[in-house]
C-alpha cells in the first residue's frame, strides 16, 4: 500500500475532496464544506490536502488561520475525514503529521480543532497518539447537530490543543507513546470520577483526587441509535463531570483504547 499526502488547489480536487466529507459525515450529496468554500481557503493561503492510496483519494484535512496575530496566531483544524477500510489504516495520523510540518514551516506552534468527548476512539488519537492536551469543554457549541452520525445531539466538543514543538508531541510522532494504564494510576491515587455501569449507564462519583479517571462508553454513535435516552444521559453526565473537574483546576492530559480519560490537576 502507498499513501501520498499532498495539497489541494484544483477545483476538480476539492469537489472529490468535498464529496468525500460528504460520505465521512453520512450524507453524500450535502458535503460539510462545499468545494467553492475550500478553494478560497487554498487561494488564501491556508491548508486544505488530500491523502491517496495507490492513487485514490481515501482521506482530507482542512483548516485555517486563527487567533490573533503574532503571539496568538495559530492553525484551526476544521475538519478531518477518512473513509472506512483497511487501505485507510495510518492516513489520519499522516495527515495530522503532514499538516504540523506545514505548520511548523510557517513558523504557526499551535494547532487547535474539536473533538466529541464521548467518542472514545477520538480521544485515543488526539491525547495520547498525537500527544495533544485538552483545556476547554465547550457546550453544544455548534448547537444542535443534522449530519448523519450525530443528527439530533447537542454538539459539546473538547477543545485539543496541540503544540507543535513541545516534546511530547515530537515523541509522539516518531511513534514513541505511552498509553496511560489505568490500574497504575489508581495505584498511584488516582480515583474514578465517572465510569460504565454494569447496564451501560455512566456511573459518576465526586472525588478531590489530583489524578481523575473517567470512561466513556464503548460506542457512543450505535448507543444514539439503539438507546437515545442513555446517549443523552451520558452526554449530560459527562458535561457535568468535565466542566467541573476544569473548573476546579484540571486539564485533560491523556487517554486509552479502551475509554479511560486521564484528568489531572496542576500543582502549585
Amino acid at each position: 500500500m502507498s499513501i501520498s499526502i499532498r495539497e489541494l488547489e484544483e477545483i476538480e480536487d476539492l469537489r472529490e475532496l468535498a464529496e468525500l466529507f460528504a460520505v465521512v459525515w453520512g450524507r453524500p450529496g450535502e458535503p460539510p464544506v462545499n468545494s467553492d468554500i475550500l478553494k478560497a481557503l487554498a487561494h488564501s493561503g491556508n491548508y486544505v490536502s488530500g491523502a491517496y492510496v495507490d492513487g485514490r483519494l481515501v482521506g482530507g484535512l482542512v483548516g485555517w488561520f486563527g487567533g490573533v496575530p503574532p503571539h496568538e496566531l495559530h492553525m484551526h483544524s476544521h475538519i478531518l475525514g477518512v473513509l472506512g477500510g483497511s487501505d485507510a489504516h495510518g492516513v489520519g495520523f499522516g495527515l495530522k503529521q503532514h499538516q504540523r510540518r506545514w505548520c511548523l514551516a510557517r513558523d504557526v506552534k499551535v494547532l487547535e480543532w474539536t473533538t466529541d468527548p464521548l467518542v472514545r476512539r477520538n480521544a485515543y488519537f488526539n491525547l495520547t497518539k498525537l500527544g495533544a492536551h485538552a483545556p476547554e469543554y465547550l457546550v453544544n457549541v455548534y448547537g444542535e447537530m443534522s449530519d448523519g452520525i450525530n443528527a439530533g445531539e447537542e454538539s459539546d466538543r473538547l477543545l485539543i490543543r496541540w503544540k507543535l514543538d513541545s516534546e511530547s508531541v515530537e515523541a509522539a510522532a516518531g511513534g514513541h507513546v505511552r498509553e496511560p494504564n489505568p490500574d497504575e494510576l489508581r495505584r498511584d491515587g488516582a480515583e474514578v470520577a465517572l465510569a460504565v455501569g454494569e447496564s451501560g449507564e455512566p456511573v459518576a462519583a465526586v472525588t478531590s483526587a489530583r489524578v481523575l479517571l473517567c470512561q466513556a462508553p464503548d460506542d457512543i454513535v450505535a448507543l444514539r441509535r439503539s438507546d437515545a435516552p442513555l446517549a443523552r444521559s451520558w452526554r449530560m453526565t459527562l458535561r457535568k463531570t468535565f466542566t467541573e473537574a476544569l473548573a476546579a483546576g484540571y486539564e485533560v492530559t491523556g487517554a486509552t483504547r479502551s475509554g479511560w480519560y486521564v484528568l489531572e490537576k496542576a500543582t502549585n
